[in-house]
């Protein structure tokens, strides 16, 4: 995602290899078929374990307003959050979702609270200068402190457990180079990660597949379903008009600028009627449709599969993660794992297959991960699996932004528990406060981002570029 427009060509030629790649495809299928299949504690239809607890909220139907001071496209972190705070300030503002509230990433992702960003603090500091580093990683630590600040607030009762995240190496270079930026992070921010490795190690983690790892203790999870539900709540009750199953259709300005706001309405339409704003905030991240083409090729949605084994004894789980962390690895195809907030499951995600295949091969691949990393859990049944799309940039970077007249806050890259409501509160501000620019809220807010070259929101890509970090991890050992 972060090639040059003078990289077309290189596309081209992915394009014309795909014909190749359904070769390896084959090879790929026949080796999750090989797989030993384990059955399902009942069988899985894509419904998230967090949905047990807390399910979707059926709304009722609601008038809608023929105006509003703002609306909201999209009613997950960011735009609840947003909401919330406009609504705190006395704005009318009115949420639309063609589904129900969260039913895309924000009830769907593993509830790791890390707000990491896909860039390093060393690739930071080339990239941006050291200034603008310090003030993009210091962010980080506030948008985590916000985080736990709007559940206190609001009293959300979400699972929320500060536990630590430890990082797994799988090689030697690996654990050097993470230790390097773990320094260099710590150089820029307060935080202050721990590089563990020997006779430590089993302290942090109960697998052999790591020769070590950093350990961050600013970092826990939650029950991103509770919580959605708890912004939800909190956001109705201030009187936030929230539209489910309502899709919108077209959104209409009069303005071509690419870097500010116009001060003229907006034409929102939508299945139920049309409604004018003057402030517009697109929060759809990994589930922008074709309504709004243009962010739609900037925007690459990418499938992660999360499985959720049986009941487990307490035992097993506190020696698979110490004091029930949350972790994960340093794998360009990462992988992320902690406990379930009651400690009687373990929770695994990683991407979907490069290729096609059915659900349950997608959900046998994920299970070999998990096996492969922890072989205690071998004979273990997958009680719940679920996928969910996140989403990315070419910049690989958070985005937060103007144009045509529209906000948009978006793009998190598989952070989004962290970024998605500090995004949501910063949109917040700026419109509250029409001196500001997005820059002077978010050092993370920018221009519009260029388009995906040849990209028109069918990712055809996708099989050749997992491929090819999945052969970057195999030759550096991972």
């Amino acid at each position: 995602f972060t090639a040059s427009p003078r990289s077309i060509t290189l596309f081209f030629a992915a394009r014309l290899g795909v014909r190749v790649m359904v070769l390896i495809c084959g090879m790929v299928t026949e080796r999750v078929d090989t797989m030993q299949q384990v059955p399902l504690d009942k069988p899985t239809e894509n419904v998230p374990y967090w949905w047990q607890a807390a399910p979707p909220q059926r709304l009722p139907e609601q008038p809608i307003n023929g105006s509003s001071d703002v609306v909201i496209i999209g009613a997950g972190y960011t735009g609840l959050v947003a909401a919330l705070v406009l609504a705190e300030a006395g704005r009318d503002v009115q949420i639309f979702d063609k589904e129900q509230p969260g039913f895309g990433a924000s009830t769907r992702n593993g509830g790791i609270t890390s707000g990491n960003l896909r860039i390093g603090a060393s690739d930071a500091i080339k990239a941006f200068g050291k200034q603008q580093a310090q003030a993009i990683f210091e962010e980080g630590v506030d948008a985590r402190e916000h985080l736990r600040m709007l559940i206190e607030n609001h009293e959300i009762d979400c699972d929320y457990q500060l536990t630590g995240r430890f990082t797994g190496a799988i090689t030697t270079a690996d654990l050097d180079t993470m230790s390097r930026e773990a320094d260099k992070l710590h150089q820029l921010t307060d935080v202050e990660p721990v590089t563990v490795g020997g006779h430590e190690l089993s302290q942090y983690i109960g697998s052999d597949a790591y020769i070590g790892g950093i350990y961050r203790s600013d970092i826990g999870h939650f029950h991103p379903a509770k919580f959605l539900n708890g912004l939800l709540n909190a956001a109705i009750a201030k009187g936030v008009r929230v539209h489910a199953s309502t899709p919108v259709t077209a959104i209409e300005t009069e303005t071509s600028s690419t870097d500010h706001l116009s001060n003229q309405d907006k034409r929102i339409v939508t299945s139920r009627g049309t409604i004018t704003a003057a402030d517009v905030l697109v929060a759809t991240n990994g589930y922008t449709d074709s309504v709004d083409p243009w962010i739609r090729r900037r925007i690459v949605p990418i499938k992660s599969r999360i499985v959720a084994t049986e009941e487990l004894s307490r035992n097993l789980i506190e020696t698979l993660a110490p004091q029930l962390r949350a972790m994960g690895e340093n794998r360009n195809l990462y992988r992320y794992f902690r406990p379930s907030p009651d400690g009687k499951r373990m929770l695994f995600g990683s991407r979907e297959p490069a290729f096609p295949v059915s659900e349950a091969k997608a959900i046998e691949h994920v299970r070999k991960g998990m096996t492969d990393i922890f072989p205690q859990l071998s004979d273990a049944r997958i009680a719940y699996s679920w996928a969910g799309n996140v989403a990315f940039s070419r910049s690989q970077l958070p985005l937060l932004f103007q144009a045509k007249g529209i906000y948009y806050a978006m793009g998190y890259c598989g952070s989004g528990t962290v970024w998605a409501p500090w995004f949501g509160r910063k949109v917040a501000e700026a419109i509250l406060d029409s001196t500001a620019a997005l820059s002077d809220v978010s050092a993370l807010a920018g221009s519009a981002p260029g388009g995906v070259p040849l990209y028109r929101g069918q990712p055809w890509f996708l099989p050749a570029a997992m491929l090819w970090h999945g052969m970057q991890d195999k030759l550096k050992g991972r």
